[in-house]
């Protein structure tokens, strides 16, 4: 039977309530394993595991009972190691890596920020920064909207600096956030998004963060920006127990 991993808490971390279930159609009974100094809440994985509603919300739910009780290295939704030996081996050879996790994620929470352009906006924007750009936009106008090269050529020019503008934008909207964050993880890029970043912050200091974030929107409404949080801070504990070290070494490796 394989073993399904929600989270890595020290051993000294407070019992989960009595009969507390997790993933699973029915849900099945989520246990502790320790190994040193540090515990790993699993159950026992579903032969057939797939990312629906009931069991996306089941692991959450695991986390946020434990996360009650003190901090918690949380797994993503999926983690499944082959077998509960598996699991302890895996958390006594990485011991020194999650101990030094739970001491820096203690009392943190992640917020995800996406951000994108408003097109209208942003190409009222350069236009109106960019002198060349409103001359070419002007004389094809005035020519009864200009030839096929000289549409190609503004379309080109408009579409070059839209996405300098994206990366200026990026690097602006860190540059502001950041001061604010224990610490920073740049997400996958995906299409749309100009900005894709997890950013570790104090509990106590949320507030703060959330400002920042006002203060771009008010400041620069060109953009568009999507705040996801607070989320436990997967983001900042990887590798999990499922991922073997010869893996994450052959990963370096390459």
């Amino acid at each position: 039977m394989s073993t399904y991993v929600y989270g890595i808490t020290a051993r000294s971390h407070p019992d989960l309530p009595e009969g507390m279930t997790g993933v699973g159609e029915p849900p099945l009974p989520v246990r502790l394993l320790t190994e040193g100094e540090l515990t790993a809440l699993v159950s026992d994985a579903p032969e057939s595991l797939r990312p629906k509603r009931r069991d996306l919300l089941a692991h959450q739910n695991v986390l946020a009972e434990a996360g009650a009780g003190g901090c918690v290295l949380p797994m993503r939704f999926g983690n499944v190691a082959p077998d509960d030996d598996t699991v302890t081996h895996v958390l006594g050879e990485r011991a020194d890596h999650y101990r030094e996790r739970l001491a820096a994620l203690d009392g943190k929470v992640e917020y995800n920020v996406k951000a994108n352009h408003v097109e209208e906006a942003v190409l009222h924007l350069v236009m109106a920064e960019q002198p060349d750009l409103r001359a070419l936009a002007d004389a094809n106008r005035k020519a009864g909207g200009g030839s096929y090269d000289d549409k190609i050529r503004l379309g080109e020019m408009v579409a070059g600096a839209v996405k300098a503008r994206e990366t200026e934008d990026a690097a602006r909207i860190r540059a502001l956030l950041e001061p604010t964050a224990a610490a920073v993880s740049v997400g996958p890029e995906s299409t749309g998004w100009l900005l894709n970043v997890s950013f570790l912050i104090a509990r106590d200091t949320a507030e703060e963060f959330l400002a920042a974030v006002e203060r771009i929107r008010t400041g620069q409404p060109h953009l568009e920006l999507r705040v996801n949080g607070p989320l436990p801070p997967y983001s900042f504990v990887e590798p999990g127990p499922a991922e073997p070290a010869e893996t994450d070494s052959a990963a370096a490796a390459s």
